[in-house]
This record gives C-alpha cells, sequence and structure tokens, in this order.
C-alpha cells in the first residue's frame, strides 16, 4: 500500500474546505463587499475591453500599423480619442433622434387631457343624480372635516420632510455614481494605454509560476474567449443595426408615425438578445397610441412579425455565424441566460456558450485524431 507523499496536503485540504462551509455566510457577504469595492476598477476593465475593440482596428490602418510612418508614435493617443469620439458622436445622434420626438409625444398627451377632462365632467353632468341625495350621503358619513384637515396637514410636512431627506440621498447616490464611473473611465485609459505592458507582465508571472502544461492551457482558454467575446460584441452591435433599419422602413411604408425614433429605439434596445427589440416596441407602441390606437394595435402585429424573423433568422445568423455557435444553442444559451441572471445573463450566455462550444469540439477533434484508426478485419480467402 503506497501513502501520499505529502499527506499534510491532504489534511489542509479538509480543514479549508470545512472552513469554508462553516463560515459560507461570512464569505459570502466579504465577497460582496469586496466586489463593490473593486466595481469602479471591473466597470473600467470592461469599458477598456469594448473600446478596444475600436482601438484595435484603428491601430491596423496602413497609417499606424506602419513603423515608419510619422504618425506611428501616436497611434495609440489617436486611435483612443478616435474610439471615444465615435461613441461620443453614436450617443449624440440617438438621443437629438429620440428626444425630440418623445417630446412631442408628451406634448400630444397633456394636450389630449383637458378633453377628455371635458368628457368625463360632462358625462358625470348627463348622470341624473339629484344634489339633495348627495349631500344627504355626504353628511351621514359622520367626517370630522377639522381633525381630517388637521391630519392632512401633518401628513404633507412629514412628506415634506421625507422628500428632502429622500432627494439629499438621492443626490448623494448619483454623486458617488458620477465618482465611480469617473473613475472607472480613467482606469479604462490606463489599461488601453499599458495593455501591451500588462500583457508582458501577466505572461511573465504565469511562466514563473505556472508550469508549461498549465499556462499554456489557461492562455489558450482566455484566447479562445477573446476571440469570440470580440465577435460577439461586433456581430451584436450589427444586428442591432440590421433590425433597426428594417423596423424604420418598415414603418414607412406602413405609414407609421415617429418611424425614425421608434426605429432608433428598438436598434438601440435590440442590444439585448432575442428580447430587447421588445421593450422598445412597448414604448413605441405607447407613442403610437397617443396618435391613433388603431395603428398602434397594428404596430404591434408588425413587431411581432418582425422580431420573429429577427429571433429565428437574422439574429441566429449574424450572431451565431461570427462566433461559431450553432442557431439553436444562439437560443438556448440566451432562455437559460435569461433564467439564471436576467439581463446580465442574456448578454453573457451566449459568448460563454460560444467559449465552451469552441473548446469542447477542438477538444472532441483532438481525441478523435489521438484514437488509432482501426481498419476492418481482412475476410477469409476462399
Amino acid at each position: 500500500m503506497t501513502y501520499p507523499k505529502k499527506p499534510w496536503i491532504y489534511f489542509l485540504g479538509a480543514a479549508a474546505l470545512i472552513l469554508l462551509i462553516k463560515y459560507s455566510d461570512i464569505i459570502f457577504h466579504s465577497g460582496l463587499h469586496l466586489i463593490s469595492i473593486l466595481m469602479p476598477l471591473l466597470l473600467g476593465g470592461i469599458i477598456a475591453y469594448v473600446l478596444n475593440i475600436l482601438v484595435d482596428k484603428l491601430e491596423r490602418l496602413p497609417p499606424f500599423s506602419n513603423p515608419d510612418h510619422p504618425a506611428y508614435p501616436y497611434r495609440r493617443a489617436v486611435s483612443i480619442v478616435t474610439s471615444l469620439a465615435v461613441i461620443a458622436i453614436v450617443v449624440v445622434v440617438l438621443v437629438r433622434i429620440i428626444i425630440p420626438q418623445l417630446t412631442d409625444a408628451f406634448r400630444v398627451i397633456l394636450a389630449g387631457v383637458p378633453p377628455l377632462l371635458e368628457q368625463l365632467l360632462a358625462w358625470v353632468s348627463s348622470m341624473d343624480i339629484p344634489v339633495p341625495q348627495i349631500q344627504e350621503w355626504v353628511a351621514s358619513l359622520n367626517v370630522n372635516w377639522p381633525q381630517l384637515v388637521q391630519k392632512v396637514a401633518s401628513y404633507l410636512s412629514s412628506g415634506m420632510t421625507n422628500l428632502f431627506t429622500t432627494t439629499v440621498s438621492f443626490v448623494g447616490a448619483v454623486s458617488g455614481v458620477v465618482v465611480q464611473l469617473l473613475m472607472s473611465f480613467i482606469f479604462a485609459l490606463y489599461l488601453l494605454a499599458g495593455k501591451e505592458k500588462l500583457a508582458r507582465q501577466f505572461q511573465t508571472l504565469g511562466r514563473t509560476y505556472l508550469s508549461r502544461r498549465v499556462y499554456q492551457g489557461i492562455f489558450y482558454v482566455l484566447d479562445t474567449a477573446h476571440d469570440t467575446f470580440t465577435k460577439f460584441i461586433v456581430g451584436q452591435c450589427t444586428e442591432a443595426v440590421i433590425i433597426g433599419v428594417l423596423c424604420t422602413l418598415g414603418m414607412m411604408l406602413l405609414r407609421f408615425p415617429y418611424a425614425t425614433m421608434i426605429g432608433t429605439l428598438i436598434g438601440a434596445t435590440a442590444l439585448l438578445p432575442i428580447v430587447g427589440a421588445y421593450l422598445g416596441a412597448a414604448v413605441g407602441a405607447f407613442m403610437i397610441f397617443t396618435v391613433n390606437p388603431v395603428q398602434s394595435v397594428a404596430f404591434l402585429v408588425f413587431i411581432v412579425i418582425l422580431q420573429q424573423l429577427e429571433g429565428n433568422l437574422i439574429y441566429p445568423r449574424v450572431v451565431g455565424s461570427s462566433i461559431g455557435l450553432p442557431g439553436i444553442w444562439v437560443l438556448t444559451a440566451v432562455t437559460v441566460g435569461g433564467g439564471i441572471a436576467g439581463i446580465a445573463g442574456m448578454l453573457l450566455a451566449v459568448p460563454i456558450t460560444a467559449t465552451l462550444y469552441k473548446l469542447l469540439r477542438q477538444d472532441v477533434a483532438k481525441r478523435q485524431r489521438a484514437k488509432p484508426v482501426e481498419t476492418p478485419p481482412t475476410p477469409p480467402q476462399p
């Protein structure tokens, strides 16, 4: 019977597992607190990762990819500034398209409120209710009006105090969010500016403290995940543009109001896989309802048809083909991810599933090649 050379490792592992189970609540809350502290850095990493897609494509342009070109030393700064400018322009265009037409919709709603009140008053006046009976009914309630007025005044004063406290808390929370976003943005710029140096440092640590096999395996998985996530983000943005353009053109052909605004809104919400366009459709149906209720019903029918086309044909082909994931698994990943973690799960489920799919497919192919080829037995000669 052979014994392990280092049995204390197993004892330490068992003790660590027991402590982990016993103090799981403390460890869980400590982990959440640590995540809240590191949230600006995590958010900065996400911002840097998304921006790096544009930065990397700009740095591959001929003036920046040639080391002998005079613009080569400034490629990183120019690429970062250009990427930020492109994103800022897109956001400004979306706001300038959506906000004015949304304001017009609310103006239509407010303009329709007075006529509605007049119709309501006319309907009440048309009801033949004798005034003395109403007075007798009010008197039978035995309401202590002075006490009621005092309670209302007390409630309003306490409500104003609560409103002031809530306002102060809200302003403080917003200020904290703004500070965190600013820190995340600055951290993202630092990551983009020194990404090559950071990559070399992590590679050096991996080669120093990990075995060659573990090091190659980890970086292979990371490289596959990076390729998948990059293609997913590009494909998702492409799909959002396609669905937004199709919605706008369809609404123009069917003569729906607010075609440009609603099409842009649906394109923006379509960044959420499969079901995102339905969120924009709800707002669009409400806006069309302020103009023509019948057209709002027709718009919902149009969106359902368009969404079926997008969910079963466009999305699996555009996003699924860009990340190498079959359409059936795209739909499955979105469904399961949304059920587990909501919107965040829907966003992450597709690239994570695609990464696992690629790794599994390559491992299966590798194991199939390693198996010896079985030759069929030679039939006996007569």
